[in-house]
């Protein structure tokens, strides 16, 4: 069951990450993607992942050292939540990044492969948004 919630995780982001890239100006993207109810089915096998075993969990960061963390995630199960964990993370940045990239204005050309940065390498894609991130929003319409 593990190895099929792993594979779940991502084919429940992916249509959001597609709409963004490939269909950003479409008016039904910004309409689904405003929603921050579409992490919720990540955050769903994130918590079945991890509440068989949330004591264990809960004590690993609640009070972490690298050695706890380390056996966390190196297990299947683990590594199955820590996926599940950023994926959800990662969705959300995206879906900030852009939500506010259009707000202000910046073209979907620019915003594509910072999006799949973020896909990618979560932290990287939000630092490459907020180095291209004006200060204020350009008024559209």
């Amino acid at each position: 069951m593990t190895a099929t919630l792993f594979s779940l995780t991502f084919l429940l982001a992916a249509p959001f990450w597609a709409l963004m890239i490939l269909l950003p100006k479409w008016s039904w993207t910004t309409r689904i993607v405003r929603s921050p109810l579409i992490v919720l089915p990540i955050v769903a096998i994130y918590a079945a992942l991890i509440l068989p075993d949330f004591g264990h969990v809960w004590a690993s960061v609640s009070n972490p050292t690298l050695d706890g963390v380390a056996e966390l995630l190196g297990s299947p199960a683990g590594a199955a939540a820590g996926w599940a964990h950023m994926l959800a993370f990662d969705l959300f940045v995206g879906r900030w990044s852009y939500l506010d990239s259009r707000e202000r204005g910046l073209p979907a050309l620019l915003m594509a492969p910072i999006l799949v940065l973020t896909i990618m390498l979560g932290p990287l894609g939000l630092a490459a948004y907020l180095a291209v991130r004006p200060r204020r929003p350009e008024r559209l319409g």
